[in-house]
């Protein structure tokens, strides 16, 4: 029986809020654990000067210590892990998840922002989103932790910005929230909103340990929803959306592919049994390609590219 177990986290207060609140669940359910946290600074948290959020910036570090042994699981946001898991790792539990929804923090609420204000995000996926609903705003790309982005409306240097909602409620910001964004026009992140615990494969004791953390809905909604950003192009940099909701024995899943200019937002959903998550993940992927989003992962990739 394992007495032992070393969990990595990166630095910010934000991971570290939510390391602390799974390392509580852990011990929750595995009184006399000993269990000690391991804090990595990632490539995403030294380069602040990277665009909009690229592909694993903040898991990699993680995933490396991981495989080298220093410590025995990561938790990571959801949203930042990529589809692909390396090889030797598996995502083995998710939290149950918070509200998924974007927000919006500004002096005034999305509708009522004079035209030409700047509104700040890191993720091409709201960029694309707010351009859509409200061309006549221009989105400007930010990094910096949840303090620095809401420093940058406070000072003037943008009007906005739009963040997480399960962020601000885990930093108990709640309160400088000013419109949750409406799941109509501006649908989440993968993952959005739930923790990832990810470990080694094949670990029976971790295994044993974590079971119980896992939370069997938001697990079936994150699994359709990673199988439908994976059918869709995976690491691709068009950017995509989907949310799944899970119902009794039901999961409805709304997926979004839009280009990289925002002029085409392509919106589909499919529903069917929970435990047919992946499935129905694939199947709204396929049907989607079929209605226009192959053209457009094809337009981003030779952006990318060229």
């Amino acid at each position: 029986m394992r007495r032992k177990l070393t969990v990595g986290s990166r630095r910010s207060r934000l991971a570290l809020l939510q390391t602390e609140s799974v390392i509580a669940r852990i011990r929750e359910i595995n009184p006399g654990l000993e269990v000690s946290l391991s804090k990595i600074v990632t490539t995403g948290d030294r380069n602040q000067r990277i665009g909009w959020t690229g592909t694993a910036v903040f898991v990699k570090e993680l995933e490396q210590a991981l495989l080298d042994g220093r410590i025995d699981i990561a938790v990571h946001s959801l949203k930042d892990m990529p589809t692909e898991v390396p090889l030797g790792l598996c995502l083995l539990a998710v939290t149950e998840r918070l509200d998924p929804r974007d927000a919006l923090v500004a002096k005034s609420r999305l509708n009522e922002i004079p035209s030409g204000a700047r509104i700040g995000t890191g993720s091409l996926r709201r960029a694309v989103q707010l351009m859509s609903y409200r061309p006549d705003l221009l989105a400007r790309p930010i990094r910096g932790n949840i303090d620095t982005r809401l420093g940058r409306v406070s000072s003037g240097e943008v009007d906005g910005v739009i963040v997480a909602a399960a962020a601000m409620l885990r930093l108990d910001l709640k309160g400088k929230i000013t419109e949750y964004l409406p799941l109509e026009h501006f649908l989440p992140a993968v993952g959005q909103g739930a923790l990832a615990i990810e470990a080694r494969l094949g670990d029976k004791d971790i295994a044993g340990l974590i079971s119980s953390v896992n939370h069997l809905p938001t697990w079936q909604c994150v699994t359709a929803e990673r199988a439908f950003l994976h059918a869709m192009g995976g690491g691709c940099r068009a950017p995509v959306a989907a949310l799944g909701t899970v119902s009794g024995n039901k999961l409805k899943l709304e997926g979004m592919v839009a280009s990289i200019s925002g002029r085409r937002v392509l919106r589909a959903s499919g529903e069917g049994s929970a435990t047919s998550a992946e499935e129905i993940g694939v199947g709204l992927a396929q049907r989607m390609r079929g209605m226009g989003a192959a053209e457009i992962i094809a337009e981003a990739r030779s952006h990318e590219n060229g």
